[in-house]
């Protein structure tokens, strides 16, 4: 599955940026309770998680 878009136009070369380095951002997940409480269901939906990300 290919959902790129190419970019318009990217910033020429300057400093430490090279646009060579571009590239699509990764997902992130985060899954804790608000409260800080350990539960079951944290380590399912953390798990949920990951199986949605695999293709990364």
């Amino acid at each position: 599955m290919e959902n790129r878009k190419p970019l318009v136009h990217l910033p020429a070369k300057h400093g430490l940026y090279d646009p060579a380095n571009e590239h699509d951002a990764c997902g992130v997940g985060f899954v804790a309770h608000i409260k800080g409480q350990r539960s079951h269901q944290i380590l399912l939906d953390a798990e949920e998680v990951l199986r949605n990300m695999d293709h990364r």
